[in-house]
């Protein structure tokens, strides 16, 4: 398909998606939308920035014009995070702002009086986080009897955030009669399983390999002694004259503490991580997008939710604990075909993590010490943890060291390896209604 024309969208959302300045669609779009308009559930896996969100908001809004009662929720879309779901429900606004179709988002964090006044004028199209979508459920101030479209949106960091129970219970007030598309980075064997409760015989959609990065994005690694991690970023940021630059911390004081050293070096910087209010992480994050901010320091928390235009780089200071991650924080930039750049800076003690990186994405990154920078304590290649617990815990011809490798990263070789046999399989879903996840659901 070579434009959104052709995948047979309507003219008011093609006028919309003008306006917005696309032309083609992205192979996730190509791929996804067609299913979701003959009203399929997919299941859709593609790496971040990559257009997800257009591939399943167009034919959403495409699937509601027609039809339904007015001012009930009839599309409920689920994310992971605040900033995904503000972000999501703006997508909503965005493209179907001819289509008379009204859209609320909802989520913790803020209070929620405002909310339920907002649903009680009326929505036909509702974002959510699963605790503030439960809440106003408790309330009465949703109903989800009138529900025709379901979207699951990172799927997989719901269930690594550990709401898989928040969303079974979603699930069990919902219609059976409903249309399901789950959107995930990944098809792991957790996905699938989630997948077969509640969807009927779903499409399978993917575009890029498992725990790919994009093309678009050229990374390096500056091996740095972890003292000195802080004035090497600010040494980056002058250096290479930096306006906008989005850093990943492994901890919410972590980020804390280096937006304090960037702002005592004469960058402007501001942190957003889990507990920052809602408004904090609003003005920071709209500072950033307005060129106001210079530096972003974020947690995890922003990996999957950040979606800004034309974001020239990324920094990973800390290495994550789960590889895994480190896809999702550098998708960040190169979104849509543009250029982007990701640097780490590694010390000696994150060789084990970055081993789980290079072995998750199947190729070594390249390395650069930045003059002035030169570690102290050399950042090993290879297999660092199998040579370095070898001569305490196996001799030589021992089986020992190769098990200990094996699970030298954590949730990150499980993730990266040892599942994905498993998510290969073809266990399409044979009945897939809501009725299977009652009974799972319960405690």
């Amino acid at each position: 398909m070579s434009t959104f024309a052709e995948l047979g969208l309507s003219e008011t959302l093609l006028n919309a998606v003008a306006e917005e300045g696309y032309e083609k669609p992205s192979p996730i779009q190509a791929r996804a939308i067609p299913p979701v308009l003959a009203g399929e559930d997919v299941m859709a896996a593609a790496q971040t920035g990559t257009g997800k969100t257009a591939a399943f908001t167009l034919p959403l809004l495409q699937r509601l014009q027609d039809g339904g009662r007015p001012g009930h929720v009839r599309a409920l879309v689920i994310t992971p995070t605040r900033e995904l779901a503000a972000q999501v429900e703006d997508s909503v606004r965005r493209y179907g702002k001819h289509s008379g179709l009204r859209s609320c988002v909802v989520f913790g964090g803020v209070k929620i009086n405002p909310q339920i006044e907002r649903l009680k004028r009326g929505v036909e199209i509702l974002v959510a986080t699963p605790g503030r979508l439960l809440d106003l459920h408790s309330q009465g101030a949703v109903k989800l009897d009138q529900l025709e479209l379901l979207v699951l949106d990172e799927a997989d960091r719901m269930l690594d955030m550990g709401f898989i129970h928040d969303i079974r219970k979603v699930i069990r007030l919902l219609p059976r009669q409903r249309q399901t598309l789950m959107f995930s980075a990944t098809f792991s064997k957790d996905i699938r399983e989630l997948a077969r409760n509640f969807m009927l015989d779903p499409v399978e959609v993917s575009v890029t390999p498992p725990n790919s990065t994009a093309d678009t994005v050229k990374q390096w690694v500056f091996p740095v002694d972890k003292k000195r991690k802080p004035a090497l970023l600010s040494h980056l940021v002058k250096d290479k004259q930096w306006h906008q630059v989005l850093v990943f911390t492994r901890t919410k004081h972590g980020a804390n503490r280096l937006t304090k050293t960037l702002e005592k070096d004469g960058i402007v910087a501001a942190a957003i991580h889990g507990n920052k209010s809602q408004g904090a992480r609003t003005r920071a994050l709209d500072g950033f997008k307005r060129g106001k901010v210079q530096a972003l320091v974020a947690t995890d928390i922003a990996a999957r939710g950040l979606d800004i235009d034309q974001l020239p780089q990324v920094v990973n200071f800390d290495l994550p604990n789960v590889a895994e991650d480190y896809v999702h924080r550098i998708g960040r930039t190169g979104r849509a075909g543009a250029a982007g750049h990701a640097y780490s800076l590694v010390s000696a003690d994150e060789a084990e993590q970055l081993h789980g990186i290079e072995r998750l994405i199947r190729k070594p990154l390249p390395r650069e010490e930045i003059e002035g920078f030169e570690p102290d304590h050399v950042v090993p290649e290879g297999r660092p943890q199998q040579r370095q617990r070898r001569p305490q815990q196996a001799r030589r011809g021992q089986g020992g060291g190769d098990n200990s490798t094996d699970n030298s990263t954590g949730n990150s070789t499980d993730k990266g390896g040892g599942n994905r046999p498993a998510g290969r399989r073809r266990r399409r879903s044979r009945r897939g209604n809501g009725g299977n996840s009652d009974s799972r659901g319960n405690r």
